[in-house]
Order: C-alpha cells, then sequence, then structure tokens
C-alpha cells in the first residue's frame, strides 16, 4: 500500500490517508480481507502522530470500506457494490459540474453537450 502525504496541499494529512486508501480500496488495488498497515505502524512510516492515521481508518471504518478485528488489525471489508456505485456517482456528478462550468465559458448549448456525450457513448460500444 502506497501512501503519499503532500504537506503543501492544504488538505488534512488524516483526510489524504483516508482518500487514497478509500481510492485503493475501490479500485481493487487492495483486496478484500486484506490486512491494513497497522495504525502505529503506519504512521512511523508516514512520519506523522497515531492519532491522524487512526482517524482516517475510523473514517474509513464508519463509511464500511474497513474493518477491524480486535487485537489482530484492520482489513479491507468486502466489496458494498452500492457504496461502490455511491461513490462513482458522486465522482460522475463532479465531473458534470466541471462539464457545465467549460461548456458555459465556450457557449456551448445544450444540446452540444448531449451530442458530445452521445459521441463519446457511441465510440465506446
Amino acid at each position: 500500500m502506497n501512501i503519499f502525504i503532500d504537506n503543501k496541499s492544504g488538505a488534512p494529512i488524516y483526510d489524504q490517508i483516508y482518500s487514497q486508501i478509500k481510492s485503493q480500496i475501490i479500485s481493487g488495488a487492495l483486496k478484500e480481507n486484506e490486512m491494513l498497515p497497522s495504525i502505529r505502524g503506519l504512521a512511523k512510516d508516514l512520519r506523522i502522530s497515531f492519532i491522524t492515521t487512526k482517524r482516517a481508518y475510523e473514517e474509513l471504518e464508519k463509511e464500511g470500506f474497513i474493518y477491524t478485528l480486535p487485537a489482530k488489525g484492520c482489513y479491507v471489508a468486502p466489496k458494498n457494490v452500492e457504496l461502490i456505485r455511491e461513490e462513482n456517482l458522486k465522482k460522475i456528478e463532479e465531473h458534470i459540474d466541471q462539464i457545465v462550468q467549460l461548456a458555459a465559458s465556450c457557449n456551448l448549448s445544450k444540446e452540444d453537450i448531449l451530442e458530445m456525450v452521445h459521441f463519446s457513448l457511441e465510440e465506446e460500444t
């Protein structure tokens, strides 16, 4: 598992850890039931407070991406198809918002945007 902390990003460190682990789970880079590094071990590797890594793990567990076995560690939870679908829908909505903003700056009509989407979909099939 690779985690990179960007001190210049402005994003809280726990959120960077949370986001990167979540991305690796959704992409399949981290497999179901795969053991994650211990909270203290990850903190030591990243040279940060264990409280920071603990918060990231707690968020991941709260959202159903990982589970904890007492005295054993944290593991990647079995994929919840609905949870992954919801995450992907949020990403699509963010991209659509960006498309709408870019389209407005280019004076594209709704029809132009839909035509571009239809064209892209036809290329996929």
